[in-house]
């Protein structure tokens, strides 16, 4: 998988625009990986109640109606490790066995799930990112391959989850957004098709001056340092596109 086509996953999973093209741009992207399925979960602890879960994935059905009967599925030391680290988790057979769950794994790996990596990313206010990849093949034997598929999932979650948290969790658990005017929005936008100060005020019809404090003012709002910074987070906060 070459530097563009990783780019170009990065840009498409941040721009979905519900569910269905979400989960397109992850499944679409653990392919290109050379993984067949793949699952992406959403997590918010509520400081009462129960966490609420949401998922997409591409796994076979048949695979869903088995694990319903798998005892210990809680036990799976791979969501374990995933629930305590940040570091992701390279898995296989030995696994399951070193945790004295190889029957666990004997019954995933008739549906294809044998081999695959997983990472979680732990974000503030409660919230969870899961994304992890799954095979029937074991895992590349050169290191230096796997530690790229590794960094290459990484940097695809940390684009994959904005969108998530936009599309999956509902909005009554999403953070509130900051409150941006449409002129702010619209000098965040000029600013991202890289015009200066200067042009982004020609194109408004507004004074040099005036299109500098729209920028201010959509900085301070996303608490950013700088226009760039501020460029990207309303990207990621779906304020501009």
């Amino acid at each position: 998988m070459n530097g563009g086509m990783l780019q170009g996953s990065y840009q498409s999973v941040l721009d979905a625009r519900n569910r269905d093209e979400f989960r397109g741009e992850v499944v679409r992207f653990a392919k290109q990986l050379g993984f067949e399925t793949v699952s992406a979960i959403t997590v918010v602890d509520h400081p009462v109640g129960d966490t609420e879960f949401v998922a997409v994935d591409n796994a076979p059905d048949a695979w869903r109606d088995a694990i319903e009967d798998v005892e210990g599925m809680r036990l799976d030391p791979v969501m374990q490790h995933c629930k305590r680290n940040s570091v992701p988790i390279i898995w296989d057979q030995n696994t399951y066995v070193s945790a004295g769950l190889g029957d666990m794994w004997e019954t995933q790996a008739r549906y294809g799930f044998r081999s695959g990596v997983c990472l979680a990313l732990h974000m503030p206010e409660g919230r969870h990112f899961v994304l992890g990849v799954d095979r029937d093949q074991a895992l590349p034997r050169d290191r230096g391959e796997v530690t790229r598929i590794v960094a290459d999932l990484q940097l695809f979650a940390v684009h994959a989850q904005d969108a998530a948290m936009r599309v999956l969790v509902p909005e009554r658990l999403q953070p509130e957004r900051p409150k941006l005017t449409p002129r702010e929005l619209d000098s965040l936008r000029w600013t991202m098709e890289g015009k200066t100060a200067w042009e982004v005020g020609s194109i408004m019809g507004i004074s040099e001056r005036t299109a500098v404090l729209h920028v201010n003012n959509a900085m301070h709002k996303l608490e950013c340092t700088n226009k760039h910074q501020a460029v990207l987070k309303a990207l990621r906060l779906g304020l501009i596109r």
